[in-house]
């Protein structure tokens, strides 16, 4: 019996698991090809401190936290500054927007109530849950992840925010190589399927071809050859994001799941 990805070129752009979803892609027929888009987040203790620290003595009308990592380490750097209890204090004394499941909890263990969430994980949802506050004159603290989420940015400054971000991560982008590398992939027709796993890949892949000048070359490969292929909602939302219409998720949000999703679309 042929198996469902027999012949398929799937490209793998993330960094972590490699040799297992390789694996997995293979036992289905597949070929697998190693193209990271992840590049790598680190944690920037040094360049948030200032930040930190002017959040400290200004406080903000509004806080927005997107992920449950961001908001611990910025408690553990206000900790290690003994900064702690004043940081915690203007938070408290804030309206807090959060982002995803575990933010909230993360939040929660220091009694810390967010009024608005999103509805669906994403910063998109994040930003429709937002759309009725007034935000004119506001102070918005926003913490980020390794990237500067300029839809989020721009969707609170269009409402009159004045902006500060905080990001005790910051990114680094992938080898410009393997990028153009993929890219001239996708326009050859040489990729059945590209599997993502974070929306930080979506944004590597799509940001190099606007700055390359070919954003519609790829969007039409992923129309008229390629699968795109989401491990779950938020990283399906940037593909959505960027034009992509076609886009395989997983109920389960795991790699595995993506890949057996691809192969029950090539077996119909």
């Amino acid at each position: 019996m042929e198996k469902s990805l027999t012949g398929k070129r799937v490209v793998i752009s993330g960094s972590r698991k490699i040799e297992e979803i390789s694996t997995i892609i293979g036992k289905q027929g597949g070929v697998p090809l190693v193209r990271t888009l992840q590049g790598t987040v680190f944690l920037a203790e040094k360049e948030v401190e200032p930040d930190l620290r002017e959040f400290v003595k200004k406080g903000a009308d509004w806080v927005i936290f997107t992920t449950g990592i961001g908001f611990e380490t910025l408690v553990e750097l206000a900790t290690k500054l003994g900064l702690k209890e004043s940081f915690l204090k203007n938070l408290r004394e804030a309206q807090i927007a959060s982002r995803g499941y575990k933010t909230f909890s993360a939040l929660k263990k220091y009694e810390i109530k967010p009024i608005v969430v999103d509805d669906d994980g994403t910063t998109k949802g994040l930003a429709q849950s937002l759309e009725t506050v007034d935000f004119s004159g506001k102070r918005v603290m926003l913490q980020l992840h390794g990237e500067t989420a300029p839809v989020l940015t721009k969707f609170l400054e269009d409402r009159g925010a004045i902006v500060q971000k905080l990001l005790p991560y910051q990114h680094i982008a992938p080898e410009k190589e393997m990028v153009e590398r993929l890219c001239n992939e996708l326009q050859s027709g040489e990729c059945d399927a590209v599997c993502f796993t974070t929306a930080t890949q979506v944004h590597s892949l799509f940001d190099y071809a606007r700055e390359h000048e070919i954003f519609t070359d790829i969007v039409n490969s992923f129309k008229e050859k390629a699968v795109a292929a989401a491990v779950g909602k938020v990283t399906a939302a940037a593909l959505k994001e960027q034009g992509v219409e076609r886009i395989l998720v997983p109920e389960n949000e795991r790699m595995g799941a993506m890949v057996i999703e691809l192969s029950k679309y090539f077996q119909s």
